[in-house]
């Protein structure tokens, strides 16, 4: 086994045309990317390739060139357009050739199910000559390692489970005893709602000295802001510091701290539906411009929801039908967006109880979006107003894009 003396150049290849031409998101690159950095692993690079034999090759042998690790994924496959194990073959200039006992353990996963291995599987068995197997314990493609011009290259499947499940268990461990001692990163994250990413930042690295090998890292997606703090396990101590004062300067437009979801929008949602649950309080939504989404965002998030309603029209006295809502569905809080006005963005927003109906008009003043992004941005802020609601906070927060009506 070959060590690698030297920080290594790690780059990820994904193959196949699907993801070439976005017809399907990258999910497993995001997801090997993250382990890596928790690991103090970092990738350099990441490459797209599509199903094309030739394409493969020439990226194959010259990815190589200036690689330490390269991980490629895809295109291991029974079909004719799995090329990549012989891509890798003819890129380090050797033949492929037939590997009996992934064969048999190919033929045994068909005849555990009653079946008959068709005739194309047997494409997966064929290996470069200077491969060394990868097991796959779910499925059908295995993977495996070579070098190509004193650069190690990993080849896995596409499929998710089977690509996380060889990384984790073969891949990685085989990563980290080629490496030097590295030292593990942090990554402290936090998310806001009602500040620009600009204004964020101007005031942060005004009132903080970050040391060279800790990094603070912005990250917009309308309307949330989220902030990372990421540096080496060694400086803890200096980056827990940091964090504190971090946090006391974004107190006022603070979300929530950590990864609650994919999606920041939908991390809220989770937020919500928790503090929900946690205060034995069923709610009721019913929405205009947000077209279902504050609904379906705290349903998938397994909220308390006993109603979830869409209105296409103006509301004459929306706290009389909130009161309704409220009464004729037993719950114990409704949450109104309603009345949008498109010639001016205002719109009301309401949290009606059994004790009191809170009614904000209130106008949206950011720059024009697209429908799908409105939509996010209307239902953050509804879903952040019932946060600071069940928090006993203001309900309405400090937020750069918002001005209250009456």
């Amino acid at each position: 086994m070959n060590q690698i003396s030297k920080i290594p150049k790690i780059e990820m290849i994904s193959t196949g045309d699907e993801v070439l031409y976005g017809q399907i998101i990258d999910t497993n690159a995001t997801w090997l990317s993250q382990l890596l950095f928790e690991e103090g692993i970092t990738i350099t690079s990441r490459y797209t390739v599509g199903d094309n034999l030739e394409q493969l090759i020439h990226t194959f042998k010259q990815r190589s060139l200036v690689n330490d690790i390269i991980i490629i994924n895809g295109g291991l496959g029974p079909t004719s357009d799995d090329l990549t194990a012989e891509a890798a073959a003819k890129a380090n200039n050797e033949s492929l050739t037939l590997n009996h006992d992934w064969l048999l353990k190919i033929e045994h996963y068909f005849s555990r199910r009653g079946k008959t291995m068709p005739s194309s599987n047997i494409k997966q068995a064929m290996l470069p000559e200077s491969a060394s197997l990868i097991d796959n314990p779910i499925g059908t493609a295995c993977g495996f390692k070579m070098e190509i011009n004193n650069c190690l290259l990993f080849f896995t499947p596409g499929v998710p489970s089977e690509f996380k499940e060889m990384v984790q268990n073969s891949i990685l461990l085989d990563i980290i005893e080629r490496l030097p001692t590295i030292d593990k990163k942090l990554c402290y994250r936090l998310t806001t709602m009602g500040r620009t990413e600009s204004d964020l930042a101007t005031e942060i690295e005004a009132k903080i000295d970050f040391p060279k090998d800790i990094m603070i890292g912005y990250r917009a997606a309308m309307p949330i802001i989220e902030l990372k703090l990421t540096g080496p396990e060694s400086q803890k101590d200096k980056m827990d510091e940091l964090w504190s004062k971090i946090k006391v300067i974004v107190s006022s437009n603070f979300l929530f701290e950590g990864v609650l979801s994919q999606q920041d929008a939908f991390g809220l949602a989770q937020l919500v539906s928790r503090l929900l649950l946690d205060k034995n309080q069923t709610i009721a939504v019913i929405e205009q411009q947000s077209a279902g989404v504050i609904g379906s965002q705290l349903f998938e998030s397994a909220a308390p929801l006993v109603k979830s309603e869409i209105l296409p029209l103006l509301l004459e006295d929306p706290k009389s039908y909130c009161l309704r809502i409220l009464n004729h569905n037993h719950a114990d809080i409704v949450l109104g967006l309603v009345n949008f006005r498109e010639k001016n963005s205002e719109f009301t927003l309401l949290i009606a109880t059994s004790k009191q109906v809170w009614q904000y008009n209130l106008k949206y003043t950011g720059r024009l979006q697209n429908r799908q992004t409105e939509r996010k941005i209307f239902c953050a802020i509804a879903l952040d107003a019932l946060r600071r609601y069940l928090l006993n906070m203001p309900i309405i927060g400090p937020n750069v894009w918002l001005e209250v009506i009456a």
